[in-house]
């Protein structure tokens, strides 16, 4: 019988902790091919070395693919793609997957944002798409090698709207056997929702202001300005029959508290070190989007998205 085959796209921080943990699993049980896609000079290292997780879970510290390639081109028959990419890697990843996926193959997005789903849909319409989110304090410490802190990962993975009754048992029992956190549901919307209102509030107020999580808790105006953003969030959840908390922005608020005082957000710190690529888009692009679609006025989000622009 043929083995399975895995791959995960992307071995930045989620792609290396959650794709670590599978292949350490599938080195010791051997039922899967695992294969990872890597650029330059981290697909020379991982090749030669194996990657390199640094995690209070793990003693073993490094593990080695059965495959690791350069391109998503070289990937053969796959039933299963961690596509763990940037935001801004997305549409031009699921193009260069058209070509080599098959019918069957199952795509799990383990990324930021309430609009991936969608947006792989349209370019990839056929295939089975697990909605996702993720939780991991994990990022690249050098070529190779992640490094993950606190407490263990974990994904929140739903079925597909469109494809209901697919079984995916093998996935639920391989994340099981390779010791990932994860809760499976029906519906994982409203959590993909729940986060994305954190994030997106406060990532764009963090970074207009180049603040902290805890200054947006504590300054009036910013708190004010995220509260803005949350409200436009949550009137688009509810045009779209996506049922959140109603205390959902006060939860939210009670969350961010529990966080290091001065703790920055990815979107501060990319618009204000002037990085090329950031997640502007996933974020307020998104808000602005979803809100023409159902006919939800945006004007918050509009005005610190034009903000941003122009910093």
């Amino acid at each position: 019988m043929n083995k399975k085959q895995i791959t995960i796209v992307g071995l930045g921080g989620v792609g290396g902790y959650f794709g670590f943990k599978i292949n350490q699993f599938n080195e010791k049980d051997n039922e899967f091919s695992v294969s990872f896609v890597a650029r330059n000079e981290t697909y020379t290292i991982v090749k030669e070395n194996g990657l390199t997780l640094l995690s209070p879970e793990h003693t073993e510290s490094v593990t080695k693919p059965t495959a690791v390639s350069q391109t998503i081109s070289e990937i053969n028959n796959p039933d299963l793609i961690l596509i763990c990419v940037k935001e801004y890697d997305l549409e031009n990843v699921c193009k260069q997957l058209q070509h080599v996926i098959t019918e069957n193959t199952i795509l799990l997005p383990l990324m930021n944002g309430v609009d991936i789903y969608d947006r792989i849909r349209k370019i990839i319409p056929n295939n089975t798409i697990l909605p996702s989110c993720v939780y991991v304090a994990s990022h690249i410490k050098a070529k190779g090698v992640v490094e993950h802190k606190g407490k263990a990962g974990k994904i929140i993975i739903g079925k597909d709207p469109n494809h209901p009754s697919e079984n995916v048992d093998w996935i639920i029992n391989l994340l099981q056997n390779s010791k990932i956190d994860f809760d499976f549901k029906d519906n994982s919307f409203v959590d993909i929702w729940t986060k994305f209102i954190f994030i997106a509030s406060f990532g764009l107020v963090t970074a207009k202001h180049n603040s902290s999580i805890g200054t947006v808790c504590t300054d009036e105006i910013q708190k004010q300005e995220a509260t803005n953003i949350m409200v436009e969030l949550k009137s688009i959840a509810d045009k779209k029959g996506i049922i959140l908390d109603d205390n959902i922005i006060q939860n939210t608020f009670e969350k961010a508290i529990t966080f290091p005082f001065n703790t920055p957000t990815s979107l501060q710190l990319d618009i204000n070190s002037k990085k090329e690529n950031n997640e502007l888009e996933l974020f307020a692009g998104a808000i602005i989007n979803y809100g023409k679609e159902v006919n939800i006025e945006t004007p918050f989000t509009e005005k610190i998205y034009s903000e941003l622009k122009s910093i």
